[in-house]
């Protein structure tokens, strides 16, 4: 208040423009910079140039001071508003004249986060260039069997230090996450029925390479997707030439992984377009959920598959007049995941009486549950699409040229992530079954079949990547549809 009222009072003072006060002016019009002399010397004799009648002021020339005085005022307030108008976002060298009649260059304005296309095809490293990728849902530790609560962990400071120091690991997984993230939410957008199982797969892989910005095996897709359909649980995705087409009375899994230097997101969900079978995915996402809840470090794995198969079996699901208890399947498990390893050793069951194997610090996990209104178990059926080099696996010798071939193919390409048929035909390889069957039997390539029940029941599927950081426990798959 102190500023604005002697800038009333000096404002309030008769104006001198002519006269005695003509060389205190210029003076005061020179101070504020070397670079506008010249406009100012004109602007001045543009002044004294006027006619003697307007806005002449009486008076003498100790004046000259005050008139000086406001306009530095003058002049500082138009800076301000310079300043005001480029945060409003003026575009990079517009000329904008200010009241002082000085023209400024603007300043180009920092741009923020980028904006995803639609349909999405912006890489996810450059929506998000400073390399902070979105965190997952981060979760407290269940508390101890004693009742113990593990809060201590998100304020101890050696745990910290310990999670820091693996921040480049976890926003590996989140940058894969954000790329699984954007691509259901595009095909969720587009799948139907009538749609080829081949132009699904192919559009969402399609979509996920441009989104992780595939790169040899520093990152791109992590194994082939699913899309398993009704009593067919995993492993299926169409070979080159199937003719299957989506139905409206189809539960379709859809299963896809993404990687970043070996970081695998491994996360599914089911499609349906009747809603007959709303009951049964609740009961899958619910047990789903529930496995997460209850995961958490030196948690028992057989602790986890009671608890999942206890929610799952409590639901009971009608479909067209027949009502079904929801079985969880019981030969089939979550799993641990490492580099470039999408089954790392543990698994995670989804039924009691598994193994009391500890889940431990700085592990990740893929939580997967399978529900069924059939038999609750699966057994191999149908023609493989689903292939993987065997983690463990020494030199093997291989007499056969073309399957000497075929593995430099696949080292170079997938090295020990799974692959299918069709990505093969996509590197160009022909006439390689041969080939293929004998990595196979030397058990350099391992097999992975469709996994079925029973004809005519339906299985559904929900499947999230968990971190065991130090500090907390993050989903880092976790979006806003499940």
């Amino acid at each position: 208040m102190a500023e604005l009222e002697t800038m009333q009072s000096e404002l309030e003072a008769p104006e001198v423009l002519n006269g005695d006060a003509g060389e205190n002016d210029e003076k005061e019009y020179e101070e504020p910079s070397e670079s506008g002399k010249k406009k100012r010397r004109k602007k001045k004799k543009n002044k004294t140039a006027a006619p003697a009648g307007t806005n002449e002021a009486e008076g003498d020339g100790d004046t000259g001071g005050g008139v000086g005085d406001v306009t530095k005022q003058l002049e500082q307030q138009a800076l301000l508003e310079d300043k005001e108008k480029e945060d409003d976002g003026v575009d990079d060298g517009e000329d904008v004249e200010n009241s002082a009649g000085k023209k400024k260059k603007k300043k180009k304005k920092k741009k923020g986060v980028k904006g995803q296309t639609d349909p999405p095809s912006i890489p996810i490293c450059e929506l998000y260039p400073s390399g902070d990728f979105p965190k997952g849902e981060e979760c407290e530790y269940p508390p101890s069997k004693d009742g113990r609560s593990a809060a201590w962990r998100t304020t101890h400071e050696e745990k910290r230090v310990l999670d820091k120091a693996n921040e480049e690991m976890w926003n590996d997984f989140r940058q894969a996450a954000e790329a699984h993230r954007q691509v259901r939410n595009y095909v969720n957008t587009w799948i139907k029925p009538g749609m080829t199982m081949i132009d699904i797969c192919e559009r969402l892989e399609g979509c996920s390479r441009r989104l992780i910005k595939e790169n040899g095996l520093k990152a791109g897709l992590a194994f082939p997707t699913g899309c398993s359909i009704n009593h067919v649980a995993a492993h299926y995705t169409p070979n080159a030439g199937d003719p299957t087409v989506l139905q409206y009375d189809d539960v379709c899994k859809i299963d896809f992984g993404t990687h970043i230097n070996g970081r695998i997101i491994d996360c599914a969900f089911t499609v349906t377009f009747n809603p007959k079978y709303d009951r049964l995915l609740e009961a899958v996402r619910d047990a789903t959920n529930t496995g997460i809840k209850c995961a958490g470090i030196d948690v028992r794995l057989c602790d986890v598959g009671e608890t999942i198969q206890e929610v799952m079996e409590s639901y009971e699901v009608e479909i067209d007049g027949k009502t079904y208890q929801v079985k969880p399947i019981r030969n089939l498990n979550g799993h641990s995941i490492g580099q470039y390893r999408i089954h790392a050793g543990k698994t995670v069951p989804i039924v009691k009486g598994g193994e009391a194997t500890r889940m431990e610090e700085g592990e990740v996990y893929a939580i997967e549950t399978f529900g069924s209104t059939g038999r609750g178990a699966v057994h191999d059926d149908m023609e493989c699409s689903h292939y993987m080099k065997n983690f463990n696996v020494g030199h093997v010798p291989i007499r056969l040229p073309r399957a000497k071939h075929l593995l430099n193919v696949i080292n170079e390409n997938f090295g020990t992530l799974a692959f299918c048929r069709r990505w093969l035909d996509r590197q160009g390889e022909s006439k390689y079954l041969m080939a293929l069957k004998n990595l196979c039997d030397l058990g350099i390539i391992d097999p992975y079949p469709p996994l079925c029940d029973t004809k005519g029941s339906y299985t559904a599927q929900y499947e999230h990547t968990i971190l065991l950081r130090p500090t907390c426990k993050e989903v880092v798959s976790r979006g806003d549809d499940y």
